[in-house]
This record gives structure tokens, C-alpha cells and sequence, in this order.
């Protein structure tokens, strides 16, 4: 039984599920980020929906990035809190590589891709198996960008970048795939395999995938 944490995006999604099936799931899509307000509320509601108690938990698993800063260090915090706490394992999922598993029984390449600064994403490349083809790096676009993926066969791009990419990539073989962001549901399966192998963070010293630096800027 392992508890799903995913809120690298605008999505705040918890999810609950056995040997790699699905149980249960709670998200919620917002304008602005309310992880920190709805994040503990929802694993409250989600044990209690299933009858459930903390302690029925073997693992507790969460996207490990690239993403949000914020939203992924309110969803590590919590989930190496949980996982101290209850001295049990603490999973990380790839981000991209779950989120690539919400296009399905399709011969393509598939470009699952988070929004970053002006005209920059972070995206990773992966077969119809979900195989890597190449490893996740922060691209930025052009006309040109992914050609020699799109002139081998069709291309889905999917994730909170995606108009962004269709006013520039006009090639045929592209596939847009809109209003798709990383899930906890599809975490359930690849929570499941890295526990079967006792694939485990450090729960110490875990921190996230963030790709690139955090930059802030001085308010004027």
C-alpha cells in the first residue's frame, strides 16, 4: 500500500494504491498554488474515504521533479515527513517519465513537457513502451525544435507547455495533447516496481529534481 504525492505542476493530486493498482485518488487544478492549504487536507481525506490509517502504509512516494519549485518542495517536504514519521520508505517517481503514461496504445514518440521561463521547457523524450530515448534537459524552443524526432513518426507532445509549443511546431507529425498535467494516478505503477526492487531515497538528505537553479528576484 503506497501513498502518491504529485505537485510538481498546478495540480495537487494524492493517490492511494496497492501492487501497483490504482485505489483511490484526490486532485485538485488551480489557478494559483494551494498545495500547501490542500495537500494535507487531501491525504487526510483519502485515508479516511478508504478506511485507511497511516499505518497501513508500506511506502510513501512523490514527484521528484522537474516542476515547480514551490510546489515541489511543499510535496517532498510532506512526503519525507510522512515517511520519517512512520519509518517507512520514501519513493521518487520522475516526473515526466509518469507523466508520458497518460498517452497509451499509440505507435509514437512521446514528449511530455513542463513549462518554464519565456521560451523554455523541460521536457523528456520516450518511446510507446515508455522507454527512454533521451533523458529530460531544459530545451528551448523553435520552429526547429524535435525535428529529427517528428521526421521519424508522430510525436505527442503533452503538459502545461503545450500551447506554447503549437504556435511554434507546425510539423505534420506533431500531436498536442492539451490540458494534461503530471498525476498521481499514473504514479501507482512506477511506485510499485521501485519498491518491488527496495529502489529508495534517502529520506535525510532526498531533495528534488529541479533541472536548474532557483532564481528570485528583488521586488522593485
Amino acid at each position: 500500500m503506497i501513498l502518491n504525492i504529485e505537485t510538481a505542476t498546478k495540480n495537487c493530486s494524492v493517490s492511494i494504491s496497492k501492487q501497483g493498482q490504482l485505489i483511490d485518488i484526490i486532485e485538485y487544478v488551480g489557478e494559483g498554488y494551494s498545495h500547501a492549504e490542500k495537500l494535507h487536507v487531501f491525504m487526510q481525506e483519502i485515508l479516511a474515504n478508504n478506511n485507511l490509517s497511516t499505518k497501513n502504509l508500506q511506502a510513501i512516494a512523490v514527484s521528484k521533479g522537474p516542476g515547480s519549485y514551490t510546489g515541489l518542495r511543499i510535496g517532498v517536504s510532506a512526503a519525507k515527513g510522512l515517511a520519517f514519521a512512520l519509518q517507512i520508505p520514501l519513493i521518487s517517481v520522475d516526473t515526466l517519465g509518469s507523466l508520458a503514461r497518460q498517452v497509451t496504445k499509440m505507435d509514437v514518440l512521446i514528449i511530455p513537457m513542463i513549462d518554464a521561463r519565456r521560451m523554455e521547457v523541460y521536457a523528456g523524450i520516450y518511446d510507446s513502451d515508455y522507454n527512454t530515448v533521451r533523458q529530460v534537459q531544459a530545451d528551448v524552443l523553435d520552429e526547429n525544435s524535435y525535428a529529427e524526432y517528428l521526421n521519424q513518426k508522430k510525436t505527442v507532445f503533452l503538459g502545461d507547455a503545450v500551447a506554447k509549443v503549437q504556435d511554434i511546431i507546425k510539423h505534420p507529425n506533431a500531436v498536442f495533447y492539451k490540458d494534461k498535467l503530471p498525476s498521481a494516478r499514473e504514479m501507482s505503477v512506477l511506485s510499485y516496481e521501485k519498491f518491488r526492487q527496495q529502489d529508495f531515497e534517502d529520506t535525510a538528505y532526498f531533495e528534488p529534481f529541479y533541472l536548474k537553479d532557483f532564481i528570485t528576484t528583488r521586488k522593485k
